[in-house]
């Protein structure tokens, strides 16, 4: 499965998080726990080509492994889903399985079978409708770090962007160039080690 992905994000305060989910934070909204677990060559070839390779899991759906590419707009989103125990075989050390995201890999000049594990991220999600797209909340832990996010998943980029602008503004919170969570991990895997 492929699809386009435009969000916008920013990271937020521990204040600014609890304000905005005790607005958000409602019976519509629906809370996820997921842990994304990083992948890459040894010597970071996806990170160089501003690509992340992902497997998430979650309690109660089906596991998800996600090669994240860029596009003029956006990202592109090549996804495969995964068996509980396909998960815990490649998390083991195991081949990635043949399929789109291998081939996606293999088309980027990247041998599937050299990708290892660096490390996982676990995120309490909030998820709601919001105007024209998907606002998320996000509480994330890993490498002894926590932080806070708000992320806009929108279908146009010109809409999102104002409705995000006008959110941002409503809750007087600044906005700030917000890399994403494979960025943030690989910065606090760099600055551990």
């Amino acid at each position: 499965m492929q699809e386009r992905e435009i969000e916008f994000k920013n990271l937020l305060t521990k204040t600014e998080y609890t304000a905005l989910l005790a607005h958000f934070k409602t019976a519509a909204a629906t809370t996820i726990t997921q842990t994304n677990s990083y992948f890459d060559t040894p010597d970071y070839q996806l990170k160089e080509q501003h690509c992340g390779l992902r497997i998430r899991t979650f309690a109660t759906k089906q596991n998800e492994l996600t090669l994240k590419s860029p596009l003029p707009v956006g990202l592109l989103e090549t996804t495969a889903f995964l068996s509980d125990e396909q998960t815990n075989d490649i998390l083991a050390g195991s081949p990635l399985p043949q399929g789109e995201v291998y081939d996606a890999l293999i088309a980027r000049g990247i041998d599937p079978q050299a990708i290892v594990c660096f490390g996982s991220l676990t995120t309490e999600r909030i998820e709601c409708s919001y105007q024209s797209g998907l606002l998320v909340l996000d509480h994330s832990r890993y490498l002894g770090q926590e932080d806070y996010e708000i992320e806009f998943e929108v279908p146009d980029e010109q809409i999102g962007q104002l409705e995000f602008n006008a959110l941002l503004e409503a809750f007087s919170i600044k906005q700030q160039p917000t890399s994403n969570k494979v960025a943030r991990f690989y910065q606090a895997l760099k600055e551990v080690n």
